[in-house]
């Protein structure tokens, strides 16, 4: 069974206007699964454009997109939504926490929509709420969480439904310090521990740091990829 998890050949993003906007521009390549990798570049490199392509948020102008195998270019809407609820898992910059639900509510929240039994949900939920620190904030409200607390929900949910991976999307950026490095040290023990895959999308130093692989975007195009000792 391949190791790798998604792959992309000459993948292109344009955007059509007044002037075309080549976002991403015949990107290749191929991320293999237990990976902690961060997509890097200036503003406008096309690193959120990227995320969106791999994550099925967005379609391709050209070029292809296999996670595990599977082309998600040519999916309808419908199939395509199933296919990121069954195998994708998100973090945002800005939590998208759901304000009336609380921790636990907004951790099921995917599992609900897969129809998994009360019951799994429950255990399921105890078990990442624990992992991400906050067994004991099960029936607290967004409101009622610190910036760094609701990101560490963010993670549980985003691994509630056991995703092939996960994409972040600048996670650190509205935390301070040492919320970041607590996310970023439980990110780094789930990749490590259990496995998971980490794909970021980052202008943060300490996520840089922290990443075994390196990718740099400039102009929608690949201009470094580094893998280094952490």
């Amino acid at each position: 069974m391949s190791n790798i998890v998604i792959e992309t050949n000459d993948l292109h993003k344009v955007y059509k206007g007044a002037v075309d906007v080549h976002a991403v521009n015949g990107v290749n390549l191929q991320i293999e699964n237990d990976e902690f990798t961060a997509i890097v570049g200036p503003s406008g490199s096309g690193k959120t454009t990227f995320l969106n392509l791999i994550g099925g948020l967005d379609r391709p102008s050209t070029g292809s997109i296999k996670i595990n195998g599977t082309e998600i270019g040519s999916m309808s809407d419908n199939q395509l939504i199933d296919f990121r609820l069954k195998h994708i898992g998100f973090v945002f910059q800005s939590y998208n926490l759901i304000p009336v639900l609380t921790a636990q509510e907004n951790t099921e929240f995917i599992m609900l929509m897969q129809k998994i039994p009360k019951e799994q949900r429950d255990e399921r939920v105890l078990e990442l709420l624990n992992e991400v620190g906050l067994g004991d904030k099960l029936n607290s409200r967004p409101t009622q969480l610190s910036g760094g607390q609701q990101q560490r929900v963010a993670v549980a949910r985003a691994l509630a439904s056991k995703p092939d991976f996960v994409l972040a999307d600048e996670p650190t950026a509205n935390l301070d310090s040492r919320s970041a490095s607590n996310l970023l040290d439980i990110m780094g023990r789930l990749n490590k521990e259990e496995g998971i895959t980490f794909i970021f999308s980052t202008h943060d130093q300490r996520v840089i740091d922290r990443a075994r692989r390196v990718i740099t975007l400039e102009d929608g195009k690949i201009v470094s990829d580094i893998r280094q000792k952490v």
